[in-house]
């Protein structure tokens, strides 16, 4: 089928294939949220949801405070994609709260958390009616453009630690 299709390649050369998604979002050095705050100079205050076994995101704050437009202009100059950005109510976003890929419906924990703004990969419908009744800023900067620094901060750690070359291949994806 198309799964087999896929890994076809790999198969005839009798390669492995390991993936690990999640844990990668999870780590709290080199995974995908984490390396987000990075890429975009925000410094990580807690978790996105206190008390939860998995860092399913993260709650902080911009080192310099942007507006909203400020904000989705430094989201396309740091990602290469130009953020879905709902505006919200206050003028400067100082408090943020953050988790890659596909998690939209993490919204309600951030307004539980009382940050400025939420950025996230994906979003829905319901998404931006949350946004819009509660006033809080909103960002969808894309699924592959907000999880594609986690794999490689494990790749530079592996080349680091074990002497071994990896090679990143970006295969660009606007979702």
């Amino acid at each position: 089928g198309i799964k087999k299709d896929r890994v076809r390649t790999l198969l005839a050369h009798d390669i492995s294939l390991l993936a690990y998604h999640l844990p990668l979002d999870d780590h709290a050095k080199l995974g995908n949220n984490a390396q987000l705050a990075k890429i975009l100079d925000m410094t990580i205050e807690g978790d996105l949801i206190p008390g939860f076994r998995s860092k399913v995101g993260f709650r902080g704050r911009l080192n310099s405070p942007m507006s909203g437009q400020e904000f989705a202009n430094h989201l396309e100059s740091k990602l290469g994609r130009l953020p879905l950005h709902i505006p919200g109510n206050t003028k400067l976003i100082n408090t943020i709260g953050w988790c890659t890929g596909g998690a939209q419906n993490y919204i309600e924990q951030a307004v539980e958390c009382g940050v400025d703004a939420y950025l996230t990969g994906e979003v829905s419908e319901q998404t931006v009616h949350i946004a819009r009744e509660t006033g809080m800023h909103f960002f969808a900067a894309g699924h592959h453009a907000t999880e594609r620094y986690g794999v490689q901060a494990v790749g530079k750690y592996l080349e680091e630690s074990f002497d071994i070359e990896y090679e990143f291949i970006d295969i660009d994806n606007p979702v």
